[in-house]
């Protein structure tokens, strides 16, 4: 079933997938004229925290995930990044080194584009330069939620927030009344939501017994998305 209407989940989503959708030939050309592609295994990290940026990424297939890690070493995922997305950018705008790292979440073939080719295009093409601001504007609203939600919000909540989005993000063909598949490590799920392995392995069990969600090994099929709605009390 489609969520649109009874949970806004735009706000949990940067959408840059349509930063580079159907834009000119001409600065699509330009942009990728130099541009390589790689396999990258799950778990394989792409960039690291504070190196310094030599291009940006465009998620050809797969899932990524953007995190943090504390001085303890433990994991912090920020953001789950989904085929067509672009990521890196926003240190090379900023003339910075990376605020974050990212790794594949799963198989994914992403393409890189050098830093020179990206601002040349970024400078000669306006509607390139509109898509990211729009674009930046979005994502930082997108963090704002997401800072609200650790601080307001349970594990509970939190970890039926997440599945929600977790589960448009999985879609994959999707037809009205088809089950989709959140493929996903309890590590990972535990590092979205914000808290330790055995507390979301706790909900995740407390969600299946209620006939909320089904597990088969790692993934995690919604059944009923309408009661994560109302327990994630997104207002």
């Amino acid at each position: 079933m489609s969520i649109r209407g009874k949970f806004p989940i735009d706000k949990w989503d940067f959408k840059s997938e349509s930063v580079l959708m159907d834009l000119p030939a001409e600065d699509f050309e330009l942009l990728t004229a130099n541009k390589t592609e790689q396999l990258y295994s799950k778990g394989e990290i792409i960039f690291r925290e504070a190196a310094y940026p030599s291009g940006i990424f465009y998620i050809v297939e797969g899932k990524v995930k953007k995190y943090k890690v504390d001085k303890d070493g433990r994991e912090q995922i920020i953001y789950v990044a989904n085929q067509g997305e672009i990521l890196g950018y926003h240190a090379i705008l900023s003339e910075d080194r990376y605020p974050d790292s990212a790794a594949a979440l799963e198989k994914s073939r992403i393409a890189f584009i050098p830093k020179e080719d990206f601002l040349n295009t970024l400078q000669k093409s306006s509607v390139l330069s509109k898509r990211l601001l729009k674009t930046l504007s979005h994502e930082f609203a997108v963090l704002a939620n997401s800072i609200s939600a650790f601080a307001q919000k349970s594990v509970r909540e939190r970890l039926a927030l997440q599945l929600i989005v977790l589960r448009e993000k999985y879609k994959v063909n999707f037809q009205p009344g088809m089950p989709v598949e959140i493929n996903i490590s309890r590590n990972d799920l535990a590092n979205i939501v914000g808290t330790v392995r055995e507390s979301a392995v706790r909900i995740l069990t407390e969600f299946k017994e209620a006939g909320i969600v089904q597990t088969k090994g790692r993934k995690i099929i919604v059944l009923d998305v309408n009661q994560l709605i109302k327990i994630a009390n997104y207002k």
